[in-house]
């Protein structure tokens, strides 16, 4: 696989000399994150940034909205060898920088998808086997120069557990999706105090599904803080969730993606307040 190599077009300055830009997209079950990330994922990517996706949610969802058909094998299977005591480690001369470059997928628009793996015909083992290899690659991301110059968007599995067993350490920003529920709410709000609290990140909501101005007020009230991007209700999601069809392919003018794209705006502007 060809390795990452520098944008087409630089991004602007101001992002240039900001933080990397970071993303973890989170969420309870249902709440759209995997839309809102593949989709943000492309349209950053073509506007010029070097972007990543990390998926780690074991089940499918990322790789579609990207426009990819899921392998049958994680990539990073090749990655991994056991030690002398059956334990699953990089293979010698890969570190975290390198596995990204030979063992992520291209996508649509220029994006690289590194993926954990996802449950197939094959059970738990393969995934499990590149669990290791993963979080060696996740956890020493910023320890290294070059992925300073990536944006990367991570896919995190629903709910508050994986941000807490250290699935997005990479994370400097919490892009958390919730839908006008109470408990897609409850569980944001709980996902944003762990966020702020032991990893120190900024946390911006997206208010997903939105029918109306009395659903946005609903979802204020819910979430009890201001949210950072509405996304409307829009049946091109469900057609395009319902043919397998990437969103930004099956409707690219839609009013959900127009949506992401004012977030791609803020994000690249590092307007990072409500």
């Amino acid at each position: 696989m060809s390795a990452i190599s520098a944008p087409c077009a630089a991004p602007s300055s101001a992002a240039a000399a900001a933080d990397p830009l970071w993303l973890a997209v989170v969420g309870k079950g249902g709440a759209g994150k995997s839309v809102v990330a593949g989709t943000l994922a492309r349209v950053l990517s073509r506007r010029g940034h070097v972007v990543v996706a990390i998926d780690s949610d074991t089940m499918p969802g990322l790789t579609r909205v990207l426009g990819l058909e899921e392998p049958p094998a994680p990539p990073l299977l090749a990655a991994v060898e056991q030690d002398g005591e059956g334990r699953w480690r990089l293979r010698k001369g890969i570190g975290p920088v390198r596995a990204v470059q030979r063992f992520s997928t291209p996508a649509p628009d220029g994006v690289r998808l590194f993926q954990l793996g996802k449950v197939g015909a094959e059970g738990l083992a393969p995934m499990l086997a590149t669990l290791n290899g993963f979080l060696a690659v996740v956890w020493h991301l910023e320890d290294r120069a070059t992925p300073r110059g990536w944006t990367i968007v991570g896919d995190l599995p629903a709910g508050l557990r994986h941000p807490v067993v250290g699935l997005s350490p990479y994370a400097r920003i919490y892009v958390v999706v919730f839908e006008p529920t109470t408990q897609s709410a409850l569980t944001a709000r709980r996902v944003a105090r762990f966020a702020r609290r032991y990893h120190q990140a900024r946390v911006l909501f997206v208010a997903n599904k939105i029918v109306d101005a009395a659903d946005r007020r609903l979802a204020q009230r819910l979430l009890g803080e201001p949210f950072y991007v509405a996304v409307p209700a829009d049946q091109a999601v469900v057609e395009a969730e319902r043919t397998g069809a990437a969103l930004l392919d099956a409707a690219p003018d839609c009013h959900a993606v127009q949506a992401i794209e004012t977030l791609a705006d803020r994000l690249e502007g590092r307007t990072l307040t409500t």
